[in-house]
C-alpha cells in the first residue's frame, strides 16, 4: 500500500466581464452543470475547493440561481469549499491597493450571504504575484492562498520541496501560500487517469503525508476545444473520479482550509514577482519572446537542460502595458476613476449610494481579461475592451450625478477642461468633457484624440488596437496549422479558423486614433495605405504639439500647434478641438502654414472609431443625406463628399464627420491576426475614416478646412425613454 498523500483540487471557473450571453450559457452546459452533475454523485469522500470569479457567479444568480442552490448544498455537507477573491477577477498590481482590499472584502460578503459560508481563502486571478500583496489580502481577512509552484522554483525551491503550504509575510502580516503543481495542470484531464494516480503514488512514496494541490481553469473541463466530448461523454471525469475513489486508502481528497488545519507549514517563504510560466513568456516583447522560445526548442534535448531551465525567466506582468499602449489607456482611465471616486468619498456630503453604485462599475471595469493577451484573445477581443469602458463611463457618470447633488438634480449643460499626467508617462494630457462627451488628447504624441466617451451609450469610440507583431504570427506565416485529434491544451493547439490568414497580416507604426496627420506621395492610393506601402513623408504623425486651452463658459477649445516638415519642408499645423456644453458635435479646424507656391502636398487626417462592428445590415456607412455607401467592413474611395457617417442601430449610434468643402475621403477596416481558444482568426478592430486633400498655398503660403466630428445617439436615447417610460405590470 502507497504512503498516505492529500490531494486539494481546487478549481478557478471565470467568465470576462462584457462576455456574450450566449458564451456564458454555453459554458454553462458544458462545465459548470455537467462537472457538478458528476461531482454530487460521489461519495462524501471526494471534496474540492471551488473559486468562481464574481461576474460570473452574479450570471449564475440571474440565469441559473438553481445552480447556486446545489453549491450551497454541498457546501453544507462539508463537500465543497468556497473560495474567494478580488469580486470581478482584477488583477491585484493593476489596481489601486484600496480597490484590491475593497474588492476581496466585497466578494467575500457576497458569497458569504448567498452560499451560507466561511470564506478562508482566495484565488489570485492570473497568479499574477507581487509580495506586497500579502497585507493587504491579510488586511481583507484571507488566510491562505493559491499560487503555481514556478513561483516557488522562482525563490530557489527544488521539487522535492513543493508539496505542502508555506507562509510568507509582508509588513507583519502574515498569509499561507500553496504551490499549485504544473504536472498536474498539464496532466488533468489530458492524459489517462491513471498516470496522475501515478505521480502522486510517486509524490506520497517520496514524501509521506504531504499535500499535493492541482488548481486550474475549471473551463478546462468540458469549454475548451473538444474537451467536452473526452471529459464527460468519454468518461474522462468518471474515471478520475472513480480513480480517486479506489486509492482513497493513501489519496485523501481535501479542501484547502482542511489542510491548512491539518498539516502545518513546511517554512517560510518569500515570492518574487510571477505569474503562472507561459504568462510570464506572453508578456516578453514579441522579437524577445520569439529569442526565448528558440533557446528554449534549443536547449530542450541538451542534458544540461533540466538544470538550467530552473533559472530561465520570462517577463513582468505590468509590462503588458508597455506592449500593448491601449492597455494602459484602459488602466490609465481606471486609475481617473477609482481617484475621482475616492476623492468624492473623502468630500462627503454627496449620495452615498450613487457612489456605491460608481464603485461596483469602477470594480467591473477592473476585470483583467483585456488588459492583457496570451493563448487567449485577451486585448484582441473588442467586445471585452468595449465592456471595460462601458462600466467605466458608467462610473463616470454616476460621479456626475451624484457630485452634482443626487439623482433628483437638475442635469444642465455643462463643460469642463484640464492638463494632468493621466496616463504616468511624465507628461502631460488634455480633458475636455461635457454632459454629452468626454475626450482625451495626447498633445506629445501627434496632438492625437486617444479616448472619445459617449456617454449616454457609455461607449469609448477610440477603444482601438494597433497591428503589431506576435510571437505567433511566425507560425501562421510559416503555414504551420493541423487538424487536432482529442482534447490538447490550448498552449498546444495550432488551428487556423479560417484560410489565407498569413496575407492577412499587416503591421501598423503608430496606434490606430483620431486627429492623427499625414502627409502622402501625391500618387498615394487606397489600395497602398490599406497596404501599409503608403509612406510617411511628414513628421507630425507621432512627434510632439504644444497643447493650449481656450475657454469661455460654454465653449472650450484645444489648440495644438507643431512646426515640422513635410517632403523637407519646414511646415506648421495648427489644429483646434472645440466642444459646447449640451453638443455632440466637435469642430475641428486645420490651418497648414509655410506652404511653398506652386507645390501640391498630399495631407490626410486619420480618425478610427471602434467598437461598431460589420457584417450586419444595420451596421453601414451613409453619405450624410442617409444614402447608403456599403456595410462597415468595406474599403471605401470616396469623391466630393460633404459627409460620412457610420451607423450602428443595434447600439443607437451615428457617428459622421461633417466637411466644409467637398472632401475626398478613404474608408478602410482595420484588422487583426490574432489567437484565441479556438484557434488564428482575423478580427475587426476599428475602422479607419481619412479625409485627404491634394492641398496647394494661398496668396500667404496657407491652407485651411473645418470638419465636424457630429455623435447622434437618439436613437439610444429614445429607447431608454420608451423603455423607463414603459408600464410595469402589476403582480398577481
Amino acid at each position: 500500500m502507497s504512503s498516505p498523500i492529500r490531494l486539494a483540487l481546487v478549481f478557478h471557473n471565470h467568465q470576462p466581464v462584457g462576455n456574450f450571453d450566449a458564451v456564458i450559457e454555453q459554458a454553462y452546459h458544458d462545465s459548470y452543470k455537467p462537472f457538478l452533475d458528476v461531482f454530487a454523485a460521489y461519495p462524501a469522500q471526494i471534496k474540492m475547493s471551488l473559486h468562481t470569479s464574481g461576474c460570473l457567479m452574479e450570471w449564475l444568480a440571474e440565469k441559473h440561481p438553481e445552480y447556486l442552490d446545489r453549491l450551497a448544498e454541498l457546501v453544507a455537507a462539508g463537500r465543497v469549499e468556497i473560495v474567494g477573491g478580488a469580486f470581478y477577477e482584477a488583477i491585484l498590481p493593476m489596481i489601486p491597493r484600496r480597490d484590491r482590499v475593497g474588492q476581496i472584502r466585497t466578494y467575500t460578503r457576497w458569497l458569504e450571504q448567498r452560499l451560507r459560508c466561511k470564506v478562508r481563502g482566495m484565488w489570485i486571478p492570473e497568479r499574477v504575484w507581487e509580495q506586497s500583496l500579502v497585507s493587504e489580502i491579510a488586511e481583507a481577512g484571507i488566510e491562505y492562498t493559491v499560487l503555481d509552484d514556478f513561483h516557488f522554483k522562482n525563490a530557489g525551491l527544488l521539487p522535492h520541496q513543493l508539496h505542502g503550504s508555506y507562509v510568507t509575510e509582508d509588513d507583519g502580516r502574515v498569509l499561507a501560500v500553496y504551490p499549485g503543481s504544473e504536472r498536474l495542470r498539464y496532466l488533468l484531464p489530458f492524459q489517462p487517469p491513471h498516470e496522475a494516480v501515478e505521480y502522486l503514488r510517486t509524490i506520497a512514496h517520496e514524501h509521506p503525508n504531504s499535500v499535493v494541490v492541482f488548481g486550474d481553469d475549471g473551463e478546462k473541463f468540458g469549454t475548451w476545444p473538444d474537451t467536452y466530448k473526452h471529459v464527460y461523454t468519454d468518461g474522462w471525469l468518471r474515471r478520475f473520479f472513480d480513480a480517486l475513489v479506489e486509492n482513497s486508502s493513501w489519496i485523501n481528497t481535501t479542501t484547502l482550509g482542511e489542510a491548512i488545519d491539518s498539516v502545518p507549514p513546511i517554512g517560510k517563504i518569500y515570492l518574487p514577482d510571477a505569474s503562472y510560466r507561459e504568462m510570464t513568456e506572453w508578456a516578453l516583447p514579441a522579437e524577445r519572446l520569439l529569442e526565448y522560445e528558440h533557446v528554449s526548442h534549443e536547449m530542450e534535448h541538451d542534458h544540461r537542460w533540466p538544470q538550467l531551465k530552473q533559472f530561465m525567466r520570462g517577463g513582468f506582468w505590468r509590462n503588458f502595458k508597455v506592449k500593448y499602449p491601449e492597455t494602459d489607456e484602459m488602466y490609465s482611465r481606471m486609475l481617473m476613476i477609482s481617484n475621482r471616486l475616492q476623492e468624492a468619498l473623502d468630500d462627503g456630503g454627496h449620495d452615498r449610494d450613487l457612489l456605491e453604485q460608481a464603485r461596483t462599475e469602477l470594480y467591473r471595469g477592473q476585470c483583467n481579461c483585456p488588459y492583457w493577451h496570451g493563448a487567449f484573445g485577451g486585448i484582441y477581443l473588442p467586445h471585452l475592451r468595449h465592456a471595460i469602458f462601458t462600466h467605466l463611463i458608467a462610473a463616470d457618470n454616476l460621479l456626475n450625478r451624484a457630485m452634482s447633488g443626487g439623482p433628483a438634480a437638475a442635469q444642465e449643460p455643462w463643460i469642463e477642461a484640464f492638463h494632468g499626467d493621466f496616463n504616468c508617462d511624465a507628461r502631460q494630457e488634455i480633458y475636455i468633457a461635457n454632459d454629452k462627451l468626454a475626450a482625451l488628447i495626447s498633445p506629445h504624441r501627434g496632438g492625437r484624440l486617444y479616448e472619445l466617451d459617449v456617454r449616454s451609450i457609455c461607449h469609448n469610440l477610440l477603444s482601438t488596437l494597433a497591428r503589431r507583431p506576435e510571437a505567433y504570427h511566425r507560425k501562421v506565416l510559416a503555414g504551420i496549422g493541423e487538424r487536432m485529434e482529442g482534447a490538447k491544451s490550448i498552449h498546444d493547439r495550432v488551428i487556423f479558423k479560417q484560410p489565407d490568414l498569413d496575407k492577412q497580416i499587416r503591421y501598423d507604426s503608430y496606434e490606430r486614433k483620431g486627429l492623427q496627420d499625414h502627409f502622402f506621395d501625391n500618387e498615394a492610393t487606397l489600395a497602398a495605405v490599406v497596404a501599409g506601402e503608403a509612406m510617411e513623408r511628414g513628421d507630425f504623425l507621432n512627434l510632439g504639439y504644444e497643447a493650449k486651452l481656450l475657454r469661455n463658459p460654454h465653449r472650450i477649445q484645444a489648440r495644438l500647434t507643431r512646426d515640422g516638415n513635410a517632403w523637407g519642408v519646414p511646415l506648421k499645423i495648427t489644429k483646434g478641438f472645440t466642444m459646447e456644453a449640451g453638443s455632440g458635435v466637435i469642430d475641428v479646424a486645420y490651418l497648414i502654414e509655410g506652404l511653398p507656391p506652386d507645390a501640391t502636398f498630399h495631407f490626410a487626417v486619420e480618425f478610427n472609431i471602434a467598437g461598431l462592428p460589420p457584417g450586419c445590415d444595420d451596421r453601414y456607412f451613409h453619405d450624410g443625406r442617409h444614402e447608403k455607401l456599403g456595410h462597415l467592413g468595406a474599403q471605401l474611395d470616396l469623391k466630393a463628399m460633404r459627409g460620412v457617417h457610420l451607423v450602428d442601430e443595434w447600439l443607437g449610434i451615428d457617428v459622421g464627420l461633417r466637411f466644409a468643402d467637398a472632401t475626398s475621403v478613404w474608408a478602410y477596416p482595420i484588422e487583426t491576426v490574432s489567437q484565441s481558444e479556438g484557434g488564428f482568426e482575423l478580427v475587426h478592430q476599428s475602422v479607419c475614416l481619412m479625409p485627404h486633400w491634394h492641398i496647394t498655398a494661398d496668396a500667404q503660403g496657407r491652407w485651411a478646412t473645418t470638419m465636424q466630428l457630429v455623435v447622434d445617439t437618439s436613437q439610444a436615447e429614445s429607447r431608454q425613454e420608451k423603455s423607463t417610460a414603459a408600464p410595469v405590470a402589476a403582480s398577481v
